[in-house]
């Protein structure tokens, strides 16, 4: 599955279900989401063995109270629907690819 998807809080549990999945909780307004953005949809270009998707914290506010979201970006890991691994703020090409090797390989 190549790219981002953007999904709601009623696709959430669905997409994280199965297999490797990596969820950017983002917002129109946020300037570090904005940086974050074309780093992760690179890697989703890079990775198709991975699912890729953004949550729209405002809009999906339930969810991201669940997950305790205080931050964005918020990037979370998911394997086989479960939480493996979150990181909070902008993170660098590289660091993200430290973070798939880590989790997922």
């Amino acid at each position: 599955m190549e790219g981002v998807k953007k999904i709601t809080q009623k696709e959430f549990g669905s997409f994280i279900k199965s297999g490797n999945t990596i969820i950017d909780f983002y917002a129109d307004w946020c300037g570090p989401c904005k940086i974050v953005s074309p780093i992760i949809e690179g890697a989703s270009k890079e990775n198709k063995n991975i699912k890729f998707a953004k949550i729209d914290v405002d809009k999906n506010n339930e969810l991201a109270q669940r997950f305790g979201i205080l931050s964005i970006p918020t990037i979370m890991f998911f394997k086989n629907g479960e939480e493996v691994d979150v990181v909070v703020g902008a993170l660098s090409k590289e660091e993200l690819e430290e973070k798939i090797e880590s989790n997922f390989n």
